[in-house]
This record gives structure tokens, C-alpha cells and sequence, in this order.
């Protein structure tokens, strides 16, 4: 005879206990990381990082990103705390666990739509913006945002201009003169000392389109880097990419004094919608203190009715030059990236 299955009742779910999950408690510590070793990020391919370390800058050490890093990006320049083998064995691979607070960050944006931003680098104090005065022909466009760029960043500018031997850089010098922007001129083959003065003891980097002669500059300041170089189509004008990712280099001399550069893959376009246009007359301390006779919501441009800036030029208090260079560099971010 089968045996007669039990029924169950509103008293048996009452009093029925869940089996309980054999998990050890959660703890809300972290491991502290106070001795690890320090080092910066000096280039990254595919998810490695190769780092020069503080206590030995001449060894170069391979490390991953540590799983409680997440998605939080480490980009050329970072600053980071290192465990694991850091001696720089062949096969020997560190882990990065944390990233530093970041001095400055210099971004930017595929076009002026793009929500998300890059980080070209972080923690460089200088922008060399290199351009050819001839082969292929300087683009102000790309000029004027890449100084947008570096003035939102609170990175240092410098104009590098190359192939001086190819033309007169006068024409290009002039356009930037009244915004009080420094500029070296080098040629091929010609004295580096000018340059590599104001390299001297800082962190810059190198942005340009390709072709214009980042590699080359960075080949004669630092011999033993090595650099691929490229040549400028004589049908389009544009260079061919031959950086293919960002490289930070030590320059020659004091590992204490002499500093850093970072060579960057060629661009074409230079995005700027993490920039508010607003903000960038902070960058200007002498207009910025004309804007105190603008009215409420005023945008500064040329067509902006009552600007403080206009009253401040028929006052003979401001250079119109200067105001007209700082206004082109307003227009640079709404002007589409493809016209660069």
C-alpha cells in the first residue's frame, strides 16, 4: 500500500528555517599599502604598464592593474604604488594597486559631441605643442584647441615650431605673440639647446598632427630612444602615424633635475567637450578683471553686447590683438573638429 504524502500547512511555512550560507563575514578593511614601492606609468600596451621605479629609475617593471582597481583607468604619467616583483626580471610581472592623486590631467574628446573623455597624460606640467611651419602646413585650428586644452588642464603651453629651414616661422609667431604664448623654432638638423632649455627639470608633452617632427625632436634630444620616423603624403599633406602609442621618456643628464618628456601618437582631431567656454577667461587674470563690467550671462565673444572686454579696449586699458587672439581661442570650441 503507498504511503500517504504529508500535507503541508500555513503552520509548517510559519515555523520552516532556511538553511544558512557557510560565508565568512564580510569586513569592510582594506590591506594597507603604505610600504609598497612607488613608480610612474611610462607607457601601457594592452593592458600592461611598464613602470620606472623611484628607488631604481634605471629598471623598467612590467605590472598589471590589481582587481580591486576596477575599471579606474592608469594612463602615462600616473604615479603608482607597486607590490609584487619589482626588480625587472625578464618574466617578472608587479601589480599596481593604487594610483596617486593626479597633479594635472590633460584631456580630450574624439569631437566636440563625445561624452567620453581621454586622458592623453597625467601629471605633466608642460604642453609642447609642435607644428611645422612648412610640410605639411600649420593649422592654427589645431593650435588654438590644443591651448584650450592646456589652459583647462592648468599645464604650462610652448609652441615648438619645426622645419624653420623650409620658411619663415615670423608669420605663425605673430598670431600667438599678444597671447603671451613662449615658442622655440628648431630646424632640421639645426641646434637643439633652445628647446631642450625649456625641457629642462619639467614634465612635458609632446602633441602634434603627424608629420610634423615629434619623433625626430624627441630622437635628437634623447638619442637612445629610437623613435620611428614618418614623411608627410604629397598628395593629402598629412603625415603617416609612426608613434603608435605614448611613450615617456627620462631626458639626459640629473635623474634628480633633468626631467621628462612624453611622445605622443600623431592626432588629427582634438575634441574639446569636457571644456566649458565660460572658464577659459580664468586663464587670462588681466581680461578676467575687465569682465567685471559685463553683464549678467555674458559670453565674452565678439558679437556679445556691453562685453567688459570692448569697454575695457575703448578705454585703452586692454590690447585689441589680445583680445582678438583670446576670442578666436572662445570660438576654437565651437568651431567642428573635422575643419582642423
Amino acid at each position: 500500500m503507498a504511503k500517504a504524502q504529508r500535507r503541508y500547512g500555513t503552520e509548517d511555512v510559519e515555523h520552516y528555517d532556511r538553511p544558512r550560507r557557510r560565508t565568512r563575514p564580510r569586513t569592510k578593511d582594506r590591506p594597507s599599502y603604505d610600504d609598497a614601492d612607488l613608480g610612474r606609468v611610462i607607457t601601457v600596451d594592452r593592458g600592461r604598464f611598464t613602470l620606472v621605479m623611484d628607488e631604481a629609475p634605471e629598471v623598467e617593471v612590467w605590472a598589471v592593474k590589481a582587481r580591486p582597481l576596477g575599471r579606474k583607468g592608469v594612463v602615462v604619467g600616473d604615479r603608482v604604488k607597486v607590490v609584487g616583483d619589482t626588480t625587472g626580471a625578464e618574466g617578472a610581472l608587479a601589480r599596481i594597486v593604487e594610483v596617486e592623486p593626479r597633479e594635472t590631467v590633460l584631456r580630450r574628446t574624439a569631437d566636440d559631441d563625445d561624452p567620453v573623455e581621454r586622458v592623453v597624460v597625467a601629471n605633466a606640467d608642460q604642453l609642447v605643442i609642435v607644428t611645422a611651419i612648412a610640410d605639411p602646413e600649420p593649422r592654427t585650428g589645431f593650435i588654438d584647441r590644443a591651448l584650450v586644452a592646456a589652459y583647462e588642464a592648468g599645464i604650462d603651453p610652448l609652441l615648438c615650431i619645426t622645419k624653420a629651414d623650409l620658411a619663415d616661422p615670423e608669420s605663425l609667431v605673430s598670431v600667438y605673440r599678444s597671447l603671451g604664448v613662449p615658442w622655440v623654432v628648431t630646424q632640421r638638423g639645426g641646434d637643439m639647446s633652445a628647446l631642450q632649455d625649456e625641457l629642462d627639470g619639467r614634465t612635458s608633452v609632446l602633441l602634434g598632427h603627424s608629420g610634423v617632427g615629434k619623433s625626430t625632436l624627441v630622437n635628437a634630444i634623447v638619442p637612445d630612444a629610437g623613435r620611428e620616423v614618418g614623411h608627410v603624403n604629397a598628395v593629402t599633406g598629412r603625415g603617416r602615424h609612426t608613434s603608435t602609442s605614448a611613450l615617456m621618456l627620462r631626458l639626459p643628464g640629473s635623474a634628480d633635475s633633468a626631467g621628462w618628456i612624453v611622445d605622443t601618437p600623431g592626432i588629427r582631431t582634438f575634441g574639446l567637450a569636457h571644456v566649458e567656454p565660460e572658464k577659459l577667461i580664468v586663464s587670462f587674470p588681466d581680461l578676467e578683471e575687465a569682465t567685471t563690467a559685463c553683464p549678467r550671462g555674458c559670453s565674452h565673444a565678439a558679437d556679445a553686447p556691453e562685453c567688459g572686454l570692448d569697454l575695457a579696449i575703448e578705454a585703452g586699458q586692454l590690447d585689441a590683438e589680445r583680445v582678438t587672439s583670446f576670442r578666436r581661442l572662445l570660438e576654437a570650441r565651437s568651431v567642428p573638429t573635422y575643419a582642423l
